[in-house]
């Protein structure tokens, strides 16, 4: 329940705090107005923490540049063309902190192209009608420390609830991504959006095509660190939204035969992801959401509905699913353009993600336990959390087997790796010395002695460098004699 005695005390707080003070004084003193703007206000009325100071002035970039300069230790005009300059700003204190401050603004999309047609305002109230929803709507003005409100954006607060300022049709036919926003935004706050709103996004879906992949795998990873994406998740599933960019997510709600019966995937996926989060911050609380690992939660069994095949006697199986899904989703991350690294480690998870349950059936041998690690290689940490967060089975004494099974995997590798140094998984002999060795030079036989010692790494452990010499020399004069 927002308390608004609280809230404007917030206000009042964040208004003379050093760095406010200093950019409010320099912009009164030039004779131009200014306002704190959007989520800065829209967290302080709420009592979240507030990150970014975002500013808006009648003031034109030029100016707004002039202004600045004299309190900051830097400034960049990389968003010029839009209005926006930036810096950072040195308050009396000594303090530093990086502003955003954007001339009033009234521009809008022709509906058929990625980039909107810029034009300047006159008034903070124009300013505001603009934005994409009445609670990101307010500002904050300084140094007078009067709020603006022109769209009920406190009383939108109070209800937690997300609505636009103008009609959903007109401001989502401007810039289709708010859409996707307003998804982040209910997870991120954990309000609803209104009938209005959820029947526009329904309904304009499909407009989404005129934003650009970048500009989606950007709303989709803010989702994704939000606390709990799956109100967002929901929201754009239902709307059709998720058909437009990630359709492998909706086609997850698997038809089920009556004679056939299996947990419901898209369920399933939803619940592992929220167990993933909780497991994450549970083992690393301090670290940043780890965007990576949630993508493969979301993802892991995408390559369950191409897969599917219903058995006689009501059994379903899904063989492969893992090598499927992981094809699919590098398909899928790669249309929206995420970064090599991110790509790689969603895909690895996902291929990985069932190799544990064999574990489950019956204790592996220790060279199993070292493959099982080699094969993560880095990922060991997030298969670790993806592979329990998979266990969401209502049988207590199936998810009770499952736990003490990993909890034992787990003992395993800490064991092994204190022996053995197993994070450094390698031969005991390196190329160099191979070539020694052998008395060759390098090429592909190097190679195939370096996986051949590795073999005997992972199937038998440390063996030492003379008896790894000894096996080497013996590999290499039978390979020598077969040839």
């Amino acid at each position: 329940m927002l308390n608004m005695a609280e809230g404007v005390a917030r206000l009042g707080a964040l208004a003379e705090s050093p760095i406010v003070a200093t950019v409010a004084a320099a912009f009164a003193d030039a004779g131009f107005d200014l306002a704190i703007v959007g989520g800065p206000v829209r967290d302080a009325l709420l009592g979240r923490e507030t990150h970014d100071l975002d500013f808006t002035t009648d003031a034109r970039p030029d100016d707004i540049l002039r202004i600045v300069t004299p309190i900051s230790t830097a400034q960049w005009d990389i968003g010029r063309a839009f209005g926006t300059i930036g810096a950072r700003v040195r308050s009396t204190g000594g303090r530093t902190e990086q502003v955003e401050i954007t001339t009033f603004r009234a521009d809008s999309y022709d509906g058929t192209t990625r980039k909107p047609t810029v034009e300047f305002g006159d008034t903070l109230e124009g300013d505001l009608v603009r934005r994409d929803f009445t609670v990101n709507a307010m500002a904050l003005r300084v140094p007078a420390k009067a709020l603006v409100d022109p769209t009920g954006g406190v009383e939108d607060l109070i209800a937690r609830r997300l609505r636009t300022p103008a009609d959903p049709g007109v401001s989502f036919g401007d810039d289709p991504l708010r859409m996707l926003r307003a998804a982040r935004f209910a997870s991120q706050l954990e309000f609803d959006v209104d009938d209005g709103t959820v029947e526009a996004m329904a309904r304009l879906r499909q407009t989404l095509s005129i934003v650009s992949p970048e500009r989606i795998q950007g709303e989709l990873v803010r989702l994704l660190q939000t606390a709990d994406p799956v109100r967002g998740i929901r929201l754009m599933v239902d709307t059709g939204l998720m058909d437009e960019f990630l359709p492998e997510i909706p086609a997850l709600r698997l038809e089920v035969d009556e004679h056939h019966h299996h947990k419901d995937v898209y369920e399933h996926s939803l619940t592992v992801l929220r167990q993933a989060i909780a497991l994450e911050q549970t083992r690393h609380p301090d670290t940043a959401p780890d965007v990576p690992l949630r993508l493969a939660a979301l993802l892991h069994d995408i390559g369950k509905p191409a897969t599917r095949r219903l058995e006689p006697g009501g059994g379903v199986t899904f063989h492969h699913h893992d090598i499927k899904g992981a094809r699919l989703a590098k398909k899928r991350l790669n249309a929206l353009r995420f970064d090599s690294e991110t790509i790689r480690a969603v895909t690895h998870l996902i291929e990985l993600h069932l190799r544990f349950f064999g574990y489950a059936e019956g204790a592996w041998t220790d060279s199993a336990v070292r493959r099982y690690v080699r094969d993560a290689e880095g990922d060991l940490e997030r298969l670790h959390i993806l592979t329990r967060a998979d266990v969401t089975t209502r049988n207590k004494r199936k998810a009770t087997r499952l736990r003490t099974a990993y909890d034992d995997i787990e003992r395993r590798i800490d064991e092994l790796a204190a022996q053995e140094e197993l994070e450094a998984m390698r031969p005991e002999l390196d190329g160099n010395r191979i070539q020694e060795v052998l008395g060759i030079r390098p090429g592909r036989e190097v190679g195939e002695a370096y996986r051949y010692l590795l073999d005997i790494r992972l199937d038998e452990g440390i063996i030492g460098p003379e008896a790894a010499e000894e096996r080497l020399r013996a590999w290499w004069a039978g390979r020598s004699s077969g040839d």
